[in-house]
């Protein structure tokens, strides 16, 4: 995909998507691969350097993972982190033994010294805090390596040997709580891999293009169109590439927050493609109706949703490329790159088996969510929709607590609009990952004018996270949160009360259900 390749060898760490992220924000291409990955193909890539990442093993384990030792003769460099580093020390004639406490065991925050005549602390402060995780100890350097950096508790804090091109470093700069962190995978980069920075949003936009155009040739391309953030910028990609050989089937399920089917029918106008928009709304309910479980809920739609897409799949008749927005993380998550295991959830499981089709196309399987939306820009698709945030494929039926009714999603989408709208205003959007509003079952009594009502209590969620495994409640300024319960009464019908849910995940979901 790009000229030049940095590989990411995953060791089992925690932390592995986070550095090929890091590395890909330093402009330049990089991709992960299993540990077993053979050295023969790991030659055919040509890598300008390697990165092991690190791993919950100990190196000495004989049960560990491990590196085929031809690996350390390619003439590439090699940066080890943490359990990498070891797996360095470990293979090229050093001794690395189980921490005590006295040979520096040590988690969290590290004060940390450095030697910045090395390469990979070059133009760095000669002190800062690194992030340290780590059990085990090298208690022998190899030979040819030198002690770089250390900290009160550990004298072998990094090592290196410029002359192969070898470095290791017992803490993780992939992650913010390393100061320098990112100024030190640059340095790797471009002082000692010779990067040159080539891996641009706008340079893949047109290789992949153009690999596109290879591919299909006059074949035609069906997409299901969610509406979402990767789905979309996979049809705009694919319609810059073959234009109305591609066929977007845009399923309006009637459960889509206020406007927004509009709003994806009319980013797509400037393309010249099939766009598909089936307004299905009624069969939905009809199928939701009385239906209060929420994974009856989340199980109806998804099937009525295949139902439907299948039905507008056989008018077109045969295709030859299925397309879809799969993107990295799901394709690491699923198997370190083993492209036969995507998430089931993915887009829409299960629709190879009712659709004909050749082939799968997932022209985004090699970006990060980042990077998805900076494709977005690029391909001119406007910024609602690029950056819209993450919205559950049943939609609003699972945020519309107990029966799913036209009535209850009306008073939902326009409580949902007030909300996001008064964030809008106090410009507070990026300091929130997920926000949205939830119709809760429960019915109080309240005053309105001379009257008493009897009307719904609205939940309001809002949380900030960055992988969306933990997430904590965001802390909303006062003022606002005033002004959304205040206008949410007063616009909305039925809504007699506002509550601002405050918990984190775990122990709660984002979702409420």
């Amino acid at each position: 995909m790009a000229s030049q390749t940095v590989l990411v060898l995953d060791f089992g760490g925690q932390y592995n998507q986070l550095i090929a992220r890091r590395v890909r924000e330093c402009s330049v291409y990089c991709e992960v691969k299993p540990y077993t990955t053979p050295v023969a193909e790991i030659k055919a890539m040509a890598p300008i350097g390697i990165i092991f990442t690190g791993g919950p093993n100990s190196v000495y384990d004989p049960a560990s993972p491990q590196a085929d030792p031809e690996i350390f003769k390619l003439g590439i460099p090699i940066l080890g982190i943490c359990y990498g580093c070891q797996l360095i020390a470990h293979n090229l004639g050093g001794r690395v033994t189980a921490a005590t406490a006295d040979s520096a065991r040590e988690y969290g925050k590290t004060e940390t010294y450095f030697r910045t005549d090395c390469k990979l602390f070059k133009g760095l402060p000669a002190e800062s805090v690194t992030w340290m995780s780590h059990g085990d100890y090298m208690e022998k350097v190899p030979e040819g390596f030198e002690l770089v950096a250390h900290s009160d508790a550990c004298p072998n804090v990094a090592i290196c040997d410029e002359r192969r091109g070898f470095y290791g470093v017992q803490f993780h700069p992939e992650v913010n709580h390393t100061v320098y962190g990112t100024a030190m995978l640059r340095n790797f980069l471009y002082e000692v891999c010779g990067a040159k920075g080539q891996w641009t949003m706008g340079d893949y936009k047109d290789v992949a293009i153009r690999q596109i155009r290879e591919k299909v040739g006059d074949g035609k391309v069906l997409l299901a169109l969610s509406g979402g953030v990767d789905s979309s910028v996979a049809a705009a990609l694919i319609a810059e590439a073959v234009g109305n050989q591609l066929t977007c089937v845009f399923v309006d399920h009637g459960l889509m927050r206020l406007n927004e089917g509009d709003e994806v029918e009319e980013a797509f106008r400037k393309w010249d493609i099939n766009f598909v928009r089936v307004n299905a709304e009624e069969l939905f309910l009809s199928k939701l109706a009385g239906v209060s479980e929420p994974e009856r809920k989340r199980k109806i739609i998804g099937e009525e949703f295949i139902r439907v897409f299948e039905a507008e799949a056989k008018k077109i008749g045969q295709v030859d490329y299925l397309a879809q927005g799969t993107i990295y993380p799901d394709v690491i998550e699923s198997g370190a790159g083993d492209a036969a295991v995507i998430k089931s959830h993915h887009n829409v499981g299960g629709l190879p088996d009712y659709v004909d089709f050749k082939e799968i196309i997932e022209p985004l399987r090699m970006l990060f969510k980042d990077e998805v939306r900076q494709l977005g820009r690029e391909l001119g698709l406007p910024e609602y929709l690029v950056m819209r945030q993450p919205f559950p494929g049943p939609g609003l039926a699972i945020r519309c607590l107990g029966d799913v009714t036209k009535e209850k999603l009306d008073i939902l989408r326009l409580a949902d609009f007030i909300f996001r709208d008064e964030v809008a205003k106090a410009h507070l959007e990026s300091a929130m990952s997920q926000y949205f509003a939830v119709l809760t079952n429960m019915r109080s009594v309240g005053v309105q004018g001379d009257g008493r009502t009897y009307d719904y209590t609205l939940a309001l969620r809002s949380v900030t996270t960055t992988d969306f495994m933990t997430a904590d409640w965001t802390r909303i300024p006062y003022d606002v949160l005033d002004r959304v319960s205040v206008r949410i009464v007063n616009e909305v019908p039925h809504i007699n009360r506002i509550v601002y849910d405050i918990t984190s995940k775990p122990p709660a979901t984002i979702e409420w259900e």
